[in-house]
């Protein structure tokens, strides 16, 4: 995967062309060469922490759209045991937006739902850059009503700029699936964990976002709207995409202070895209201990805690929230 650097990590990008540098150099002897590689990966971590501890919003969100970022697909290679996926809305077609299926997790069977973004250009347009029309979201709520039918937990991966916005779309009816399937979600008997691993961007996230658990990888982003999109209804210019990004609260930090979101997933120094053995380790682990924590909890119990949680997000009084 060849390597693609943001506009923040160009002294990353120049340290790690010394280091290959010197790796080439055949003039170099051994001991040379090591004592300058190490001093390099030295000076490079220390680089990292020191960027990456300090990311502003529309940083994070410039990470979270990374292309060599993990996607659904990935996850489900790296951490299911096995998984078949299932296609198809059963009224009109197949949305390849969305990869759908029943799986094995640790030995735990679970459905899942996922946005799915393509690797390069070609893979992105048959993909539809992970924005679902109504026919993706009909064939994931297909999917969820299986796992409550036999009682299976429901795992659903969230990175998508929005649903889709064509005409095509509208006329086969785009609000009225993702609301369908809101209403569906606050009511099923199942288990639902959420994991927003990319974008979480508007309607297109929250039609298989409504979950028992909200969980949010620490460089991913969840917002009404793309600072794009919100710098040119507000500020009339793209130039303000730093100030929307900033006043839209759409980092995790954000989200868990302000109580949307219940968890954030860690990611190695320099983001998900950089290491994607340790990403998944991470990914594993939050998913393994939140599994089985709603899995102690009875079904009707679960439901009225669902309804509980969103009933109360966003409602304040003189600073204090209203339970």
């Amino acid at each position: 995967m060849e390597k693609k650097y943001l506009p923040f990590e160009k002294p990353i990008e120049e340290i790690e062309k010394n280091i290959e540098e010197i790796e080439k150099n055949k003039k170099l002897d051994i001991v040379t060469k090591n004592t300058e590689i190490l001093k390099l990966k030295q000076l490079l971590n220390e680089k990292k922490k020191e960027i990456y501890s300090n990311l502003n919003p529309w940083q994070i969100v410039q990470i979270a759209r990374h292309p060599n970022r993990p996607h659904t697909l990935d996850y489900l290679n790296n951490i299911f045991d096995e998984y078949i996926e299932l296609h198809g809305d059963r009224i009109m077609k197949d949305d390849p937006s969305i990869v759908s299926g029943i799986g094995k997790f640790m030995g735990i069977t679970v459905a899942f739902v996922g946005h799915q973004k393509g690797k390069d250009t070609k893979e992105n347009i048959e993909r539809k850059f992970g924005m679902a029309h109504p026919e993706g979201y009909r064939k994931a709520m297909r999917i969820m009503k299986i796992a409550e039918k036999f009682t299976f937990p429901i795992i659903t991966f969230i990175d998508t700029p929005g649903a889709h916005p064509d005409i095509e779309a509208e006329k086969g009816g785009q609000a009225l699936s993702i609301a369908t399937n809101l209403l569906e979600m606050s009511l099923l008997k199942a288990p639902i964990l959420s994991i927003i691993i990319g974008e979480g961007g508007s309607g297109g996230a929250l039609g298989i976002g409504l979950g028992d658990r909200i969980l949010m990888q620490v460089f991913s982003i969840y917002s009404v709207i793309s600072p794009e999109g919100c710098a040119s209804i507000l500020w009339k210019s793209q130039n303000a995409v730093e100030d929307a990004a900033k006043s839209l609260k759409l980092t995790a930090n954000d989200l868990l202070e302000l109580g949307i979101i219940d968890e954030i997933i860690p990611e190695p120094l320099g983001g998900a895209h950089n290491d994607w053995q340790k990403t998944f380790e991470f990914m594993k682990e939050s998913i393994e201990k939140n599994l089985k924590e709603l899995k102690t909890i009875k079904v009707d119990e679960l439901v009225e805690l669902r309804y509980k949680k969103y009933r109360k997000i966003g409602i304040f009084k003189e600073g204090e929230e209203i339970e």
